[in-house]
């Protein structure tokens, strides 16, 4: 009877694993074969981490654009190179002399080092953007600077000029999400344009301001009223270029409508904006603000070492970036994170050279055949990442050093950051932690799964060219989510 019962336990317990699993796997079927999918390219995987079990997958090894899902790989492997400690560095320098008057016969040199927190919203309070440049301030006249007889020049050369990463669309460009990094990144490298509306529909809008105020700057507006609620806007510029154009429409009857944009030369806008800082001051500066890149000026180690180290600014710690990053699926932040890979490496913080070694070291770690990644935000669409690609990456980071910096930066399904209001009061809430993507035609998720069983899953779902809309295909997959957290 002893034996009996044992076995009669065992076989329950079997059957309800096999139950569970044939639930995700009938998940999976229903999903892919559902009528809005029929036209789609879809990479399924859901594996359990205990061995990396798969329990059920569909074309696992289909690469595809993923979007912002592809945060992972940046911040995975921004954890892995430069650990959760690690600050970026901006550093303030002088040439020439300070004469006995308090006139420095020389230039204040600004030497970007990636920060991407400086005057970030993100990061400081409205009004204190700017805090920090009074530090800087404070030093300088403690060595003695009453008169600068020379300029300002901001040094974002050791990240390169690249703009943007190579084959990013121009309708991305312009707009905040478009906003490129830079050696010298300020206010997040974006505009604020607020305009207002007339009352009836089809009228021209009128521009009121732009923030921070960029000299020169030339918009072409071309923004109209619309009974549309809503910003459907589109702003359009290539990076370093004054020439910004709008276009679209805002809503009828608005006073002070706020759309943001990038900012197209954050190194000379940095520049611009000390230079602006120490008049204010008191501190009379006699050449207009200047820019390594405007001048032409290739710096290196060995121009700096003629010149006087005066400050240095610690700035926010890698960790933060990437909870930020991962949360709020910040593009500008996951380009940072790539180039810092590059900067901390080899000296070259180009996009280029940090992409080239993201992929490198996952080589040998993941099989990385078909893994294209471009960039480091998933604005690309010409990455190219499968379900099983990704996890593998989550698989291999759960045995990593600083692996709960990398799954604490990822959002709570029905709880928090871009995954808030995903399953929520639904089977999957407060069980997932995963990274979202979202781009025309495109929806991804990856991440973890912790069941109603105890157990501990990875998946990723990525569906391209759905003829569902947005808010039908988030309910699909909220279904298939579902069931994988009851397993």
């Amino acid at each position: 009877m002893k034996i009996l019962s044992y076995c009669v336990i065992c076989f329950v317990f079997v059957t309800n694993i096999s139950f569970a699993q044939n639930r995700i796997t009938n998940a999976v079927h229903s999903f892919v074969n559902d009528a809005g999918m029929k036209h789609a390219s879809i990479s399924i995987q859901i594996v359990d981490l205990k061995g990396y079990n798969v329990l059920s997958e569909y074309n696992p090894n289909l690469t595809l654009p993923t979007a912002s899902t592809a945060k992972l790989f940046s911040t995975a492997t921004a954890i892995e190179l430069l650990g959760p400690n690690y600050h970026p560095k901006t550093r303030l320098y002088i040439d020439g002399n300070i004469d006995s008057a308090g006139i420095l016969n020389g230039n204040i040199w600004i030497r970007g080092g990636g920060d991407p927190s400086l005057a970030s919203k993100y990061f400081t309070n409205e009004g204190e953007e700017l805090d920090f440049m009074q530090e800087w301030i404070v030093q300088l006249k403690d060595i003695g600077i009453k008169k600068v007889n020379g300029g300002v020049i901001a040094d974002a050369s050791e990240f390169h000029f690249e703009g943007v990463p190579d084959d990013w669309n121009w309708v991305d460009m312009g707009n905040y999400y478009g906003a490129g990094p830079s050696g010298l990144t300020i206010y997040d490298n974006l505009l604020r344009y607020t305009f207002t509306t007339a009352s009836v529909p089809g009228e021209p809008s009128i521009l009121k301001s732009i923030e921070p105020e960029v000299p020169n700057l030339n918009f072409h507006n071309y923004i109209k009223s619309s009974n549309r609620k809503g910003d459907n806007s589109y702003l359009y510029g290539a990076p370093f270029s004054l020439d910004r154009f709008g276009t679209g429409t805002l809503p009828v009857g608005q006073n002070s409508f706020v759309v943001k944009g990038s900012l197209p030369d954050p190194e000379n806008q940095f520049a611009y904006e000390f230079n602006k800082a120490l008049i204010e001051s008191g501190i009379s500066v006699f050449a207009p603000a200047k820019s390594a890149r405007s001048e032409q000026i290739s710096s290196s180690n060995k121009s700096y070492q003629n010149r006087t180290l005066v400050h240095t600014q610690e700035g926010i710690k890698v960790n933060e970036i990437i909870k930020e990053t991962n949360h709020k699926s910040i593009n500008l932040f996951a380009e940072h994170l790539i180039n810092l890979i590059g900067y901390t490496s080899t000296g070259n913080g180009s996009t280029v050279q940090g992409l080239k070694i993201l992929k490198k070291y996952w080589e040998g770690k993941l099989n990385t055949e078909g893994l294209v990644i471009n960039d480091g935000s998933g604005l690309s669409r010409s990455n190219a990442i499968s379900a099983s690609h990704f996890t593998q990456l989550l698989y291999y980071m759960q045995n990593a050093k600083d692996f709960s910096c990398f799954y604490n930066s990822l959002p709570t399904a029905g709880v928090s950051g871009t995954l808030k209001n995903l399953c929520k009061n639904q089977a999957g809430q407060n069980r997932i932690k995963a990274k979202s993507g979202t781009m025309t035609r495109i929806k991804s998720y990856a991440g973890y799964v912790k069941t109603t069983s105890n157990k501990n899953l990875a998946f990723a779902i990525v569906v391209n060219n759905s003829t569902y809309s947005r808010r039908e295909l988030k309910s699909k997959i909220e279904q298939l989510l579902n069931a994988i957290a009851t397993y």
